[in-house]
């Protein structure tokens, strides 16, 4: 360990501070605008302390509806948005761990052009395939639904690559020892592979949902009604160009909703996020 003297470590401390205070100083902001009236927000400077208003604003916006999406609550928004996000992340996880398995464990012909083709993909902006993907999901009618916001998005060959890295650590004496056990492909997946790719996955998951929670572009184009937009393009819809035709308590407490569930992921699965990025003895 090296060895720090007080002044540097009281340095440290402060630039961290300050740093902290601008990253939160916008977010603190924002949830005491959420708390004062359209009219107080209108009416320059706004307050630096919460007003009287956070239950009525809350509650109108999560069970009353907004008007400029049409009449759509806040909490229709955090539903679509979380199955999305979830639905992305669930889906890249399944879809990348079995492609690295299969690419890792078994021998076929072409094996290592298919993994090359998938680590490709990497170097496609989404721009390029968004045109083609869209006429397949009008082709097959999934515009404004679920599946048409969460299937085109579950390819991940990023996350193909870490499975495949990983795996490629595992002793072939392992492998060895479970053939000799009688252990087929299914059953030397599930009883060892998953418990030791635990870690890698649930930072992969965190990494994935906000990855998903924060898509615009795609949401943006194949959905049209109001009911199945997400809370990013909601966010986009209830901005006007005039501000008094802009609901900004609503818009504020909207703001404050779309970033709570991405936080609380973070910090429920804070543990084996880093244990998943940092942890090298599998």
């Amino acid at each position: 360990m090296i060895g720090q003297s007080p002044v540097r470590t009281l340095i440290a401390h402060a630039v961290l501070i300050v740093g902290i205070l601008i990253v939160a100083f916008p977010i603190y902001y924002t949830f005491v605008a959420s708390t004062h009236t359209l009219q107080t927000i209108l009416r320059p400077p706004l307050p630096l302390l919460p007003g009287g208003e956070f239950l009525r604003n809350y509650t109108e916006a999560l069970f009353g509806g907004i008007g400029r999406i049409g009449g759509v609550g806040v909490g229709t928004l955090l539903l679509n948005t979380t199955i999305v996000a979830v639905g992305i992340a669930v889906g890249k996880i399944i879809i990348s761990i079995l492609s690295a398995y299969a690419i890792v464990f078994f021998r076929f012909p072409f094996r290592m052009t298919f993994f090359w083709l998938i680590f490709i993909t990497l170097m496609l902006p989404v721009e390029v395939r968004i045109l083609p993907t869209y006429k397949v999901m009008v082709d097959f009618g999934l515009i404004d639904t679920y599946a048409g916001l969460i299937i085109p998005l579950i390819a991940s060959a990023t996350a193909t690559l870490l499975f495949r890295q990983f795996f490629m650590t595992i002793p072939g004496e392992l492998v060895e020892a479970a053939r000799v056990d009688g252990a087929g492909p299914w059953r030397f997946f599930f009883d060892i592979l998953l418990p030791l790719s635990r870690t890698n996955i649930a930072a992969l998951f965190v990494i994935l949902f906000i990855y998903g929670w924060t898509q615009y572009l795609w949401p943006l184009l194949v959905t049209n009604r109001n009911d199945m937009n997400t809370i990013v393009i909601a966010l986009r819809k209830m901005v006007s160009f005039a501000d008094a035709d802009t609901q900004w308590h609503l818009v504020m407490v909207t703001a404050m909703l779309a970033i709570v569930p991405p936080i609380l992921v973070v910090v429920l699965m804070q543990r084996w996020f880093v244990r998943g990025l940092v942890d090298s003895e599998k």
